[in-house]
Order: C-alpha cells, then sequence, then structure tokens
C-alpha cells in the first residue's frame, strides 16, 4: 500500500515537472485601435444667444487582448537599412535597429518566422543562407487583394520628410540591413517582395504579420510585403508601434514635432488599417 502512494506521488511530481516544462503555446499583446464616433456637442449662437445640438466625429481609443500563436506568426522588418539620404532619419532608424534586435531574437526564441525586409539589397544577400531559404519556398499566389479605401495622410509628406536642416537630394543610400540587427542563417529569411512573404506564410501556415521599420507613412505602409497590401491579402496584421519612425518635416502640414508627426500617423493607422502593438508584450519568457 505504502508502495503504491509512494510510487504515485513520485508520477504526479514527474507529470508536474513535465507540464510545467512545456513551452507556453500561445500568449496575450494588447492591440490598441482608434473608431470613429459620432458625439452630440451643444453649441450657443453668440449672436441670438439660442443653443443647438450638433453632430461631430471624434476618434475614440480603445484596448482590447489579442491572443498571437508563435507558431503561427511572422515578424517582418520593414527597411530598416544602414543608411539613408536623410541624416536625421539614419540617426533614428540605428537607434531603432539597436532597440528591435533583442525583441526580433525574444520573437524567434519564442518560435514566430522573422522575415528581414531591407528593399533594394537583394544582390547584397544573394548567397545569404536566409535568402537562399525565401527563394526555396514553394510559390502561392496570393488572393485577389481587398478593394479597400485609402484615405489621405494626416502629415504632409510631398517634400520627402526630411527634417535635416539642409536635406541632401533623394538617392539610394543604402546597401544592406543595419548590422545592429542580427540575422540568424539557420532561421531567418530576406526578401523585399510581398509576393514571396505571403508565399512563405501560406507554406508555414502563418496567419498574423507584426511589422517593424522604417518608414511609417511610406515604406512600412505601403510596401507590398507590408501593411496595406498584406491587411488586401487577408492577413492579420499588428505594427510594433514603439519600433517605427516616420519621415516628416516639421515645416509642412500640420507644422508639429517629429515625434507628434510619428505619433499622428500611428494613429492613422489603427483608425484605417491595423492595431498596433508594443514590443514589451513580445518580449519575456517562451
Amino acid at each position: 500500500m505504502k508502495r503504491s502512494m509512494v510510487a504515485g506521488v513520485i508520477l504526479a511530481t514527474i507529470s508536474t515537472v513535465v507540464l510545467a516544462a512545456e513551452p507556453q503555446t500561445k500568449f496575450e499583446v494588447t492591440a490598441r485601435k482608434r473608431v470613429a464616433k459620432s458625439v452630440s456637442v451643444e453649441v450657443k449662437d453668440p449672436t441670438t444667444g439660442k443653443t443647438s445640438i450638433v453632430f461631430t466625429t471624434v476618434l475614440e481609443e480603445f484596448e482590447q487582448k489579442a491572443s498571437l500563436d508563435p507558431a503561427k506568426t511572422a515578424v517582418v522588418v520593414c527597411d530598416m537599412w544602414d543608411d539613408h539620404w536623410c541624416k536625421a532619419a539614419s540617426a533614428r532608424c540605428g537607434e531603432l535597429a539597436k532597440a528591435a534586435d533583442p525583441v526580433l531574437k525574444a520573437c524567434r526564441d519564442k518560435g514566430m518566422t522573422i522575415i528581414h525586409c531591407p528593399s533594394d539589397c537583394m544582390e547584397f544577400y544573394k548567397d545569404h543562407p536566409a535568402r537562399k531559404r525565401m527563394l526555396l519556398v514553394p510559390k502561392t499566389n496570393p488572393p485577389k487583394a481587398k478593394d479597400l479605401p485609402n484615405p489621405p495622410l494626416p502629415v504632409d509628406d510631398s517634400d520627402g520628410g526630411c527634417d535635416d536642416e539642409k536635406p541632401a537630394k533623394e538617392h539610394r543610400a543604402w546597401s544592406r540591413q543595419n548590422a545592429a540587427i542580427a540575422i540568424d542563417e539557420d532561421k531567418d529569411y530576406i526578401t523585399d517582395n510581398g509576393s514571396e512573404v505571403y508565399s512563405l506564410m501560406a507554406s508555414k501556415k502563418l496567419g498574423t504579420l507584426l511589422v517593424m521599420g522604417v518608414h511609417t507613412n511610406m515604406c512600412v505602409l505601403n510596401r507590398t510585403f507590408a501593411i496595406k497590401q498584406m491587411v488586401k491579402w487577408g492577413q492579420e496584421v499588428y505594427l510594433v508601434r514603439d519600433l517605427t519612425d516616420a519621415m516628416y518635416n516639421p515645416k509642412m502640414k500640420p507644422f508639429v514635432t517629429h515625434k507628434k508627426g510619428t505619433e499622428l500617423i500611428i494613429e492613422f493607422i489603427e483608425q484605417n488599417w491595423c492595431p498596433t502593438i508594443e514590443s514589451k508584450s513580445l518580449l519575456g519568457s517562451k
């Protein structure tokens, strides 16, 4: 009898240890969205003194928990180049790259698929194992893109968005991804093509895409591997809002600081394209 009880305790202990050792397959993040809401406002006519009720639209921010399955999640690193013709933008990107690397490591360790997308740099990476791995992915044709509204940005970036005191002429200053971001030769992928990203997601049965990188109002929104196109192809997309930066010059409308301009674009994305999350939600234990 005593032997049976001891054996039962040992088995129960072993089972508990095994269960505790199993990695967490899913985890929660806090996703932020913005929704346009109609509200009533009482307005007083200064001439007659009469009051009336008018309706106006305001943006309401709300947060909700979202569950991510690392085995079904990819992370796109958008155009985090080694250099840029706008030196202020290049400096900010360099700092973002340093902040992004430990986050990418945590995502990789959790089992997420990391896709490095430094546009115009495929020649540099032609012999890299991560580029060769991508080229071996079976091709899957994307579905017909959804016809979605495409409202204008809340900032004017028609001047190129550079906030240098004396901006240089626009040119291709980049040749590779910023070296501060490690590329795992055994696990990661390299591309600058949205169809290749879609094919990889289809091949690995990935349904969620996290996007980080630059620039929020340009490449992060408009590259074929980034937010707009992936949303139109039916993917569940999240922007990592503290690992992105805009190309915005405060001398252009709406005449706010560069930081505020970036925040306005993030809010625009939250309203019109996809939710955002913070990188801290991707860190921590597996």
